[in-house]
């Protein structure tokens, strides 16, 4: 086991800090969380247009009329089918904060980003009365887009950093407002990409994809969904999370940041066909890790913690496992991983892993079999506590928390073994530095005396 944790500290951990700071998956991760707030609103009235309560249906009918769930659906289309939009703004503007030394503007590179990304999308005409108008279809501007928005956002900001770089840029006078200044400097660089990105959408039409939308969906977008969508690329991935906080790094941010869009991209599929009432699609989304596999945490830790105010036979023990109750409950999991420790922990490494990839076989069994609901496309907050956030995650469905109790009994009884060998090698180590102080005491009296 010490070679494995040598591994770790020579091989492994260089090589994920080195993902975890890499500047464009930091800049991913950072900027599809612009999204969040707005899709938990959205959720939110997907929520309380689904409600599973007997009459429910017909109360709102009769307060606000037969159209009242067509009324409540507003909100989560302006929510969830603009997630590309803020995406692709987001992303820019992380991106380019790490370019801001090198002169990159954020606020202009997110709206250069975002033209780019409107040029990249097809117009379609639609006829109004006698005048005929051009639309932008909702699909490609929500989850549908979302891989467009990612490359044009990081492909823009690129090419604005070099260009900036090689001082192609308007300067403007010292006595100029500096925002005005800024926007000059922004201006070639805009220019180059908006020309770029024309020029590439130019091209992609000559060619049997059609736009530029078809073209990555085609290439990337497909392969990638089936990867994310699958239960090996899952059980990979639910992997590579929990090897990365064996570590010391956030496995969680570090995958999510190369995931994140796949997953976030399910789940406003299943969104859309939950308010339809159709069939979802998909098992595995964003809350199908955040809800079902990372209850307490990455690792499942709050069974740990439960395991220790329940049978810690030492006091340190037992007074941290009442410490990190709290932070459990809310899917906090750093007092436990950093303060047993689980990092590099040779004992406790093997249950931190065992335990969230059996709760991703165990839940997609439930749910590939229908035992279980899956989920929704609610976005809870990830600090939502157990039972409550299944509950809700799955529409209302009693399943969903059930799987969750099944899951926290599954780690208890996985963490438990592993947890009373620790306390066997601490009441050892403890004695032995005991005996140390008492074997000193002992030889220190005579002279004392």
């Amino acid at each position: 086991m010490s070679r494995f944790n040598d591994f770790l500290e020579m091989k492994v951990m260089p090589v994920a800090g080195k993902v975890a700071a890499q500047r464009h998956l930091v800049a991913l991760r950072d900027g599809i969380i612009l999204t969040m707030p707005l899709i938990i609103v959205g959720s939110l009235f997907l929520i309380l247009g689904n409600l599973p309560i007997p009459g429910y249906a017909d109360f709102m009918a009769g307060i606000f009329g037969e159209s009242w769930s067509t009324k409540l659906q507003y909100p989560v289309n302006v929510t969830f089918d603009v997630m590309a939009i803020f995406a692709c703004f987001g992303i820019a503007y992380r991106l380019a904060q790490a370019y801001e030394s090198d002169g990159v503007d954020p606020l202009s590179s997110g709206a250069i980003a975002l033209s780019a990304f409107l040029l990249a999308t097809p117009y379609s005409p639609f006829q109004v009365g006698e005048a005929t108008a051009n639309f932008v279809p909702v699909s490609l501007l929500g989850s549908g887009g979302l891989f467009v928005g990612m490359l044009v956002a990081m492909f823009a900001t690129e090419v604005y950093r070099i260009i900036v770089k090689r001082n192609i840029v308007i300067r403007m006078p010292d006595g100029v407002p500096p925002a005005v200044a800024r926007s000059f400097v922004a201006l070639i660089p805009g220019f180059a990409v908006i020309i770029l990105v024309w020029l590439i959408r130019l091209l992609v039409e000559a060619t049997s994809f059609g736009d530029i939308h078809n073209l990555i969906a085609t290439v990337i977008g497909s392969p990638l969904t089936l990867v994310g969508s699958s239960f090996i690329g899952s059980f990979v991935a639910e992997l590579m999370i929990v090897l990365l906080w064996v570590c010391g790094l956030h496995g969680a941010n570090i995958v999510g940041g190369i995931m994140s869009p796949i997953w976030l991209k399910a789940t406003a599929e299943n969104a859309t066909a939950f308010a339809a009432g159709s069939e979802l699609p998909h098992i595995f989304t964003a809350q199908f890790f955040e809800v079902f596999i990372h209850v307490g945490g990455s690792g499942s830790t709050i069974g740990l913690v439960l395991i220790m105010i329940w049978r810690a036979k030492l006091k340190q023990n037992k007074q941290l496992g009442k410490l990190a109750t709290g932070p459990a409950i809310f899917n906090i999991n750093e007092p436990i991983v950093f303060g047993l420790p689980i990092v590099l922990n040779p004992i406790m490494i093997i249950p931190f892993i065992t335990v969230p990839l059996v709760m991703v076989i165990t839940t997609y069994i439930g749910m590939s079999t229908g035992l279980i609901a899956k989920p929704a496309g609610i976005v809870v907050p990830w600090t939502m506590p157990p039972f409550i956030s299944g509950y809700l995650a799955t529409g209302g469905k009693i399943s969903g928390a059930v799987i969750q109790l099944i899951n926290l009994a599954l780690a208890m009884l996985i963490y438990y073994p592993f947890f009373r060998a620790l306390e066997k090698n601490q009441l050892k180590e403890e004695e032995a530095r005991q005996r140390e102080v008492a074997a000193s005491e002992d030889g220190t009296d005579p002279v004392n005396s």
